[in-house]
């Protein structure tokens, strides 16, 4: 899947090497092209709880989600 820029997304699964639980949120400010047959990847800045960036990642296109926004009627 590939995601537009600035978008937010969450962590698909635990990533034991950032200390960062699965549903973490985050916002993509990069994109990691590789070559064919390898996975691309994305650089987030992980948020805190307050919405604020806290940290920035790299990881696997696999690993993340899109979040839904809901538009409230």
């Amino acid at each position: 899947m590939e995601f537009e820029m600035f978008s937010e997304v969450s962590l698909k699964e635990d990533m034991a090497e950032y200390d960062l639980p699965k549903g973490t949120q985050a916002i993509i400010v990069d994109y990691c092209p590789r070559p064919a047959g390898t996975e691309a990847g994305y650089v987030l800045e992980v948020l805190n709880e307050e919405g604020k960036a806290f940290t920035v990642i790299a990881v696997a296109a696999s690993k993340i989600e899109p979040i839904a926004v809901s538009m409230p009627y």
